[in-house]
Formats: C-alpha cells, sequence, structure tokens
C-alpha cells in the first residue's frame, strides 16, 4: 500500500465524489443517536481494504442496536484520501480507516504501527500491541494528534515486486526505476535503485510504457486485480519491506472519550473483530489467487539472493536506527519494537519456520 491515490479500474469501485468545499457537516446526536462521518483514503468496495471498512461500521451499527450511526465515504468523497487524518484530528470527521505510514509526515513514529522491512508479521504484529506495550505507545504517539488509535487487521506478508529482468545481484538494482512503499522505498534508494513514486492507478500504465522497470502493490489478490501480472514476468517475493502492514481504525479522541463506557467497548470490539476478519479476508484470498496466477499466465516466480537481502538488512538497521533517534518518544516506541521483533525472530526460527518447512515437505 502507499501514500497514493487509489485506481478507479481494475474491478475495483470507484469513489465518486469531490470534497465538500464548505467544510463537513459536526457530527449530530439526534433522538439519541451519535452521528458519524468515517473517511478512508480508499475507494468504497476497495478489497481487503474498503470493504473492511465499511464492514466495521456496520458492525458498530448493529452491536449497538442503532445508537451510534456511521456514515462511511471513500476516496475523495468528503475529503481528499490524504486528508483523512487531518480530518479525524480537526473533528470536521469523526473516525477513520487506514495504516499510520500514510501520514508520518506527522511523526516518523508513525513507521512503527504499520510495518518495518525485515518487522513483525501479521500475527507478531497484534501481540506487540495487545500484550507488549505496543497500544499503549501508538496510544501515547497518537494522543498529541488528539486521536484515539485501533489496530485494525493486516494484509499479510505482501509481494517484493514485478520486475521486468531477473535480480540475481546488487548491481541488477543500480539505476532500477522501481515503484515501492513506505521505508522499503528509502532502502532501495539507498542501495541505487531509482524509486518512483506513483499512485497505484499509475502503476499499470507507467510498467506499460518503460516509465518504470518494476513495481510492488499488494500481494496475489490485489495485484491480479491491477493487471501486473500482464505487464512483468518476475514476480519477487516475498517483500522485505512488508512483512505483516497494519490498518487502523483511529477516532477523534475527544469524541471517543465521551462515549458512554458500553459504547466505547462496542467501538474496540468492533475493530478487533474487524482485525481478525481483515486478515483472514487477504489470507484466503491471496490463498486463492496465487495457484491460479502461476497458472494462468507467463509468471516466473523469484526470491532475492542472499547477497542482496543481506545488504537490504544492514541498510534496515541504519534506516530504523536513524528514525529510532527522532526523539524521545520514538526511541522509545523504537527499542520496545525492536526488541519483540528480536525476540521473535529467534521463536520464529524454531517452530513457524521449521514447521512450514516441514508442512511442504509433506503437501508441496
Amino acid at each position: 500500500m502507499k501514500r497514493r491515490s487509489f485506481v478507479k479500474g481494475a474491478g475495483i469501485a470507484a469513489a465518486a465524489g469531490t470534497a465538500a468545499a464548505t467544510g463537513l457537516a459536526a457530527p449530530a446526536i439526534a433522538q439519541g443517536k451519535i452521528e458519524w462521518n468515517m473517511v478512508m483514503p480508499w475507494p468504497k468496495g476497495t478489497p481487503g481494504v474498503g470493504v473492511n471498512a465499511e464492514r466495521f461500521a456496520q458492525r458498530v451499527i448493529a452491536m449497538s442496536g442503532g445508537r451510534i450511526n456511521i456514515r462511511t465515504f471513500g476516496a475523495g468523497e468528503l475529503v481528499p484520501p490524504f486528508e483523512s487524518f487531518d480530518a479525524v484530528q480537526s473533528g470536521s470527521a469523526d473516525i477513520m480507516h487506514g495504516t499510520p505510514y500514510f501520514w508520518v509526515g506527522k511523526s516518523k513514529a508513525f513507521n512503527y504501527f504499520t510495518t518495518l522491512p525485515f518487522g513483525l508479521n501479521a500475527v507478531e504484529m497484534p501481540a506487540w500491541l495487545t500484550y507488549g506495550g505496543g497500544q499503549e505507545l501508538w496510544d501515547e504517539v497518537y494522543a498529541d494528534f488528539g486521536l484515539k488509535p485501533f489496530y485494525a487487521g493486516s494484509s499479510g506478508v505482501q509481494a517484493g515486486g514485478w520486475f521486468k529482468t531477473e535480480i540475481n545481484s546488487l548491481d541488477d538494482l543500480q539505476g532500477l526505476k522501481i515503484r515501492i512503499a513506505g521505508l522499503g522505498g528509502e532502502v532501495m534508494r539507498r542501495i541505487g535503485a531509482v524509486v518512483v513514486l506513483l499512485p497505484p492507478g499509475e502503476i499499470l500504465p507507467s510498467m506499460q510504457s518503460g516509465a518504470i522497470d518494476a513495481a510492488e502493490w499488494i500481494g496475489p489478490w490485489n495485484d491480479v486485480a491491477f493487471g501486473l501480472q500482464k505487464v512483468a514476468k518476475y514476480y519477487y517475493v516475498p517483500a522485505f519491506h512488508e512483512p505483516g502492514p497494519g490498518l487502523e481504525v483511529t477516532v477523534n479522541k475527544a469524541k471517543f472519550d465521551a462515549l458512554p463506557a458500553d459504547l466505547q467497548a462496542i467501538v474496540q470490539a468492533a475493530a478487533a473483530a474487524t482485525a481478525q476478519e481483515t486478515t483472514t479476508d487477504f489470507t484466503y484470498h491471496n490463498i486463492q489467487a496465487f495457484g491460479p496466477l502461476l497458472a494462468d499466465y507467463d509468471v516466473e516466480l523469484r526470491s532475492f539472493s542472499e547477497e542482496i537481502i543481506a545488504r537490504l538488512g544492514e541498510v534496515t538497521r541504519e534506516v530504523a536506527e536513524e528514525i529510532g533517534a527522532t526523539d524521545a518518544l520514538t526511541q522509545k516506541i523504537h527499542a520496545s519494537y525492536m526488541d519483540f521483533t528480536r525476540k521473535a525472530a529467534a521463536y520464529q526460527t524454531s517452530f513457524e519456520e521449521t514447521m512450514l518447512s516441514q508442512r511442504a515437505q509433506v503437501w508441496s
């Protein structure tokens, strides 16, 4: 995912409206009902993200017996896509669905609550948030902006991207024009690639025209929907830069604090249910899309070499240390995140990694 506009095609419902010119209506409490406007940086109906944002809203309405009514607005329908954070912060909208690294211009600390290259996966991230103090740190950094965040699931481990040529060594990355999101883009830039920032709707035509040589998007489900398998042969997996990027449901803190305790609990429970549903949604559909992707198209699956991974890891450590030194709060978040990441890496080597290897021997 990327802090850019989202496509209007590829089978995805488009966001049709434009931003309101006169400001947003304040939430109303009418006849005992609380009216909230929910904004998001993707169109309604976007697989995995837009759909589950709307499911969250419907869940809150149902669980509250209609005491909270949430009206959902896709990208550009009420505010421009990447003004969702500002709208909720100011109170002109009440709640948003998004991902924290979209707003890193506000604080570099937000990166930790989406993903770091070689960081926590889709199971480990909520574990850190729930039991490792991550949620309290997230609350602390968002409180400075008047917001209350909740974890809303993950796409799971993403794909490394589509490449027109094989990448066998670091030399092959020198001058390579690639569209890549988040801190992964900074890492790639530092090892010699030319990082091109593109909205998702421009990935396919840019690959077709030769404006870029490679691009990452999400994973098989979404990549096929965008047609990327038609313009590049080599599919590099997994993504070093997005092992389990997290999504968020974030509420204006003053408005959340004003809710009675039972409605606060309902919002929290609905976010938790949405987190589980979102992760399983991506997991199921990526698995379903993977086989046909390889069978129906001229696609060759690849992974980056040990040499490339070693260099990506070295630069990732440099970038992470720089971010962690930004300020005292970010340093505290960095220390907590990295402590759990190192422990998770040691544990998963003996458990998940070995189990997956053994399972492959049986069922592949």
